[in-house]
């Protein structure tokens, strides 16, 4: 098992739900993906993302403006 820290803070929907989808596709099962942005959108888009890849939210933050995301590779 892994874990990964991205930054996409200062992306604008739909790039950061674009970014996960395009890392997680490169991830094994298991493994721990971070998600940091600023875009408020990504609060629907993340969610929205996973129910469609099956992949788990694991954690969801929100502090200085910055969402964080935890998200499991199914």
């Amino acid at each position: 098992m892994t874990e990964k820290t991205v930054n996409l803070r200062g992306l604008k929907c739909p790039l950061p739900a674009l970014r996960t989808r395009k890392i997680l596709s490169g991830m094994a099962s298991g493994d721990l993906l971070t998600i940091e942005c600023t875009d408020p959108l990504a609060a629907i888009d993340i969610p929205n993302l996973l129910r469609q890849t099956g992949d788990a939210l694991e954690n969801k933050a929100q502090a200085d403006g910055v969402l964080t995301f935890v998200i499991r590779k199914k």
